[in-house]
C-alpha cells in the first residue's frame, strides 16, 4: 500500500490517498493470514449407520464457529451453512417475507426442514434419517466446497447432475482465470 499527501489548493487540507493494488505484487502481497479463505475442496466420508459423516478437518477450520445449519433447498443435495452465513440467510428470509404474503409459506417450508447440527469430538455431523432420504444420501457422502457452503452429495448423483452438466469448462475457466 503507498500513502500520497498532497495539500488541496482550494481548501488547504492535506489529503491523503491510499493506493493498493489489486493483484499481488512482489511489493505489495494481498493477505491472506496463511491460510486459503473459503470452502475448498472435495472430500468423500462413509456416513455410518446412525447418520452422522466426517466433517473434513479444513471445513471445520473454515467455519467461524461449531455451529452449522444443514437444509435442503434444492433438490439433489443438502447444503451446509455455517452460522454465520446462516444468519445472513436468515435476513434474507425475513425480507422476503416482510415483502410478499405469499412468501410466508415458502419461508415456512425452507426453515421448517432446516436442522442445527455441530461436529461431535471426532468431527462427525448428523444428518437426521429425512435429509438423508430427501438427497439420496446413504454409504459414501461426497463433501463438496462451494465458497461459501459445503454441500453434501450422492457421489454418482453429483457425476450426473454437477460433472455431466457442467457445459464448456475450459470456456469458462479462460474467462475467470484470464
Amino acid at each position: 500500500m503507498r500513502i500520497i499527501t498532497k495539500n488541496h489548493p482550494l481548501t488547504r487540507l492535506t489529503i491523503e490517498s491510499y493506493y493498493a493494488p489489486l493483484l499481488p505484487t512482489p511489493t505489495h502481497p494481498i493477505p491472506c493470514n496463511g491460510r486459503v479463505s473459503g470452502f475448498v475442496g472435495q472430500y468423500e466420508h462413509q456416513m455410518d449407520e446412525k447418520g452422522r459423516v466426517s466433517l473434513p478437518s479444513a471445513f471445520r477450520r473454515e467455519a467461524d464457529s461449531d455451529r452449522f445449519v444443514l437444509l435442503q433447498w434444492e433438490p439433489d443435495y443438502l447444503t451446509l451453512f455455517t452460522a454465520s452465513k446462516w444468519a445472513d440467510v436468515q435476513q434474507r428470509l425475513l425480507e422476503f417475507r416482510r415483502g410478499d404474503a405469499q412468501s410466508w409459506n415458502q419461508v415456512r417450508l425452507i426453515v421448517s426442514a432446516a436442522v442445527e447440527v455441530s461436529p461431535d469430538k471426532q468431527g462427525r455431523i448428523l444428518v437426521p434419517a429425512g435429509l438423508q432420504d430427501a438427497a439420496g444420501l446413504a454409504g459414501t457422502v461426497l463433501l463438496s466446497g462451494n465458497i461459501d457452503r459445503v454441500e453434501l452429495w450422492d457421489p454418482a448423483r453429483y457425476r450426473r447432475q454437477v460433472v455431466e452438466r457442467a457445459g464448456d469448462l475450459e470456456k469458462f475457466a479462460h474467462r475467470l482465470f484470464g
